[in-house]
């Protein structure tokens, strides 16, 4: 199994989310939800009740240094994770 999880992230919406069982995570753009609840079931040991799914278009950029270049951010994936009410992640650190 390749790398699914990019990283954690942590903003103030995933933060409480967090407090609800919840947890965001990036990941690969060719991943889906079975994918990911079973990574994150084998690898933390826990029980995933549902994965939801977002793809995040990237937004146009401007940047203005002698000349004018227009370009994108990149598109992102994202996946968050809801637990089962007895379940926590206890070791995220040390996967990324």
């Amino acid at each position: 199994m390749s790398v699914l999880l990019k990283k954690q992230i942590i903003t103030e919406k995933s933060k409480d989310l967090t407090n609800d069982g919840q947890y965001t995570f990036s990941v690969d753009k060719r991943t889906n939800k079975l994918e990911v609840k079973k990574f994150i079931e084998n690898y933390f040991d826990v029980k995933v009740e549902k994965v939801n799914i977002i793809n995040q278009k990237g937004k146009k950029r401007v940047r203005r240094h002698k000349v004018v270049t227009t370009g994108f951010t990149a598109d992102v994936k994202k996946a968050i994770v809801t637990l089962s009410k007895d379940s926590k992640l206890d070791k995220i650190k040390e996967i990324f």
